[in-house]
């Protein structure tokens, strides 16, 4: 009771840090997600410049952990005359981060679709952007879905890096807590209850990707007669 009464204390001054983590995670996302499928069609694309492009954003974005990002552009940006905010920095860190991983999910998605689809396309008279547009990147959407939500669920437990370069976020006033109470059990343990509460996001849990089972089949399907003579009827 003691713990729970605590808790309801602290929680007044660990919202606004909850606030910005989720601000920071949806930020990272809007600008991640779209920076991600634009690399992935670069990717695909014929022009080797572009793929370049594609391939250094990604492996970068990719090879380099968060952290080694915020403090990059945090403490090395200053010395090059360009001054970041903690938030600002944090929010390009994030975006980079998440578009390199969002990138091989799109990718994978168009790669995933059928080439008959791809035909189809091509047959309907659906050439270039429009073809790409109506047919292929809604089903690449469908399949990639259940990935970027447990990316999205990664990016928000990753805003938690923020705290290194003093963003206010929900672990910044979790410390602030525990180093005037020095209870850091019970101050951590209700941070870490808050991030699981809001760790959730449809399509990432159990199952999640798995395509659906097709129906049954409880009917007989018969191919429809063909035209002609009818057959001759047994005597």
């Amino acid at each position: 009771m003691d713990m729970l009464t605590q808790w309801l204390g602290w929680l007044p001054s660990l919202a606004p840090g909850l606030l910005v983590s989720l601000q920071l995670t949806g930020l990272s996302l809007l600008f991640g997600f779209p920076l991600g499928l634009l690399f992935a069609v670069m990717a695909a694309a014929k022009f080797a410049p572009l793929q370049w492009i594609s391939f250094l954003f990604v492996e970068v974005g990719r090879g380099l952990p968060a952290l080694v990002l915020l403090y990059l552009l945090y403490f090395s940006l200053p010395d090059a005359g360009i001054t970041l905010t903690s938030l600002t920095t944090a929010i390009i860190a994030l975006t980079w981060n998440t578009g390199a991983y969002a990138s091989e999910y799109f990718r994978a998605g168009l790669a995933a679709v059928p080439l008959g689809q791809k035909e189809a396309a091509l047959t309907s008279g659906l050439r270039g952007w429009t073809g790409f547009r109506i047919i292929i990147l809604p089903q690449a959407l469908r399949i990639s879905t259940p990935p970027l939500a447990g990316l999205a669920v990664l990016v928000f437990q990753g805003s938690a890096l923020a705290f290194v370069i003093a963003v206010p976020e929900l672990m910044s006033k979790g410390f602030e807590i525990a180093s005037i109470t020095f209870e850091y059990l019970s101050v951590y343990l209700l941070t870490a209850v808050l991030r699981v509460t809001h760790s959730h996001f449809p399509g990432s849990g159990p199952g999640a990707g798995t395509p659906p089972r097709p129906p049954p089949a409880t009917q007989l399907t018969f191919a429809p007669p063909i035209q002609g003579n009818p057959a001759p009827q047994p005597q």
